[in-house]
């Protein structure tokens, strides 16, 4: 490993030890594809929602607490959600990619399965079972490990209480990877009635050892990421290279004073708001973490171009 920190891309193997990528924008595609509305706030946080407002979506790198990405979908739009997923801030982008585009395929296709899909625990586990992840099934708890057991998925048995998993006090599944510290390690959750389906839709990167290119900015360039910045580069070979990406400058949110804005993960839980009906909820942070500064996260390039239209 070379003293410095790398300019540029570099590959990372398996997936799940990628990290997030300087933009959301893969992950936000699919959906703006089906004709989805996006709106974003002062601090550049965006929000995206199907026109009946069954599916909402949240990008929040200006958000209060570890999650950047939050999916809610609702039966009625003027009601609580009916499941929730969350991907904390290191989730790799190829990881909510791969859940929206399997949800912007259910909406594409007319019917409720992302709805009302099957929550059967067995599917949701089975592109990690082929793929020869370690498996147990208990009572109470079945996990599914990783042969270098730096990734796992975990599903709870038992009643929880919907209340409890929409505030992230409680999930039925989750699933996390990277190597120990606050800054290599990421985080995903989904609720009880998530179809398993999307679930099993986000295993199977999560099983994958294609090699991905991590685009880099080095601490001179204050550019805006575009989605180009996301492009992918096929692997030299597929040998494992937990690579860490190195900081980058904190974005500004390009509104008012521009004041940059520090998230801070503690390990102490927090009170979650109230519910709100009409954007995603902002759970608290769902892993429990050493008190230090999040990774920066740079703010969606959707965001920054309507910024940048505002101010001229």
């Amino acid at each position: 490993m070379p003293a410095h920190a790398p300019d540029g891309e570099f590959c990372v193997s398996p997936v799940y030890l990628a990290g997030s990528t300087v933009t959301g924008d893969p992950a936000l595609q699919p959906l703006l594809g089906q004709g989805f509305h996006l709106h974003h706030d002062e601090l550049s946080n965006v929000y995206v929602a199907s026109p009946e407002q069954h599916i909402r979506l949240g990008y929040l790198p200006e958000g209060e607490d570890c999650v950047l990405w939050k999916i809610a979908v609702h039966s009625d739009p003027f009601g609580p959600p009916l499941w929730l997923a969350t991907f904390d801030n290191n989730t790799p982008t190829e990881l909510v990619t791969a859940f929206t585009t399997a949800l912007a395929h259910d909406y594409a296709q007319g019917h409720d399965t992302y709805l009302y899909g099957a929550t059967g625990r067995n599917r949701g586990f089975q592109p990690l079972v082929d793929a020869g992840w370690r498996t147990s099934e208990g009572p109470h708890l079945s996990v599914s490990v990783a042969p270098d057991g730096l990734a796992e998925m975990n599903h709870v048995q038992g009643a929880l209480d919907h209340q409890a998993e929409l505030s992230g006090y409680q999930s039925r599944w989750s699933t996390s990877g990277g190597r120990n510290g606050y800054s290599a390690r990421w985080h995903a959750t989904f609720s009880t009635r998530t179809p398993s389906h999307l679930i099993a839709a986000t295993a199977a990167p999560i099983r994958s050892r294609n090699t991905q290119a991590q685009p880099h900015r080095g601490p001179g360039d204050t550019s805006t990421p575009t989605g180009t910045d996301s492009a992918r580069r096929p692997a030299r070979n597929g040998s494992p290279s937990p690579v860490r990406r190195p900081s980058r400058p904190r974005p500004r949110s390009g509104f008012g004073d521009g004041q940059q804005r520090a998230e801070l993960c503690t390990a102490e839980p927090r009170r979650p708001r109230p519910i709100p009906l009409s954007s995603p909820i902002r759970p608290p942070c769902s892993h429990e973490a050493p008190a230090s500064p999040c990774r920066p996260v740079p703010r969606s390039p959707v965001a920054s171009a309507a910024t940048s239209c505002a101010s001229s």
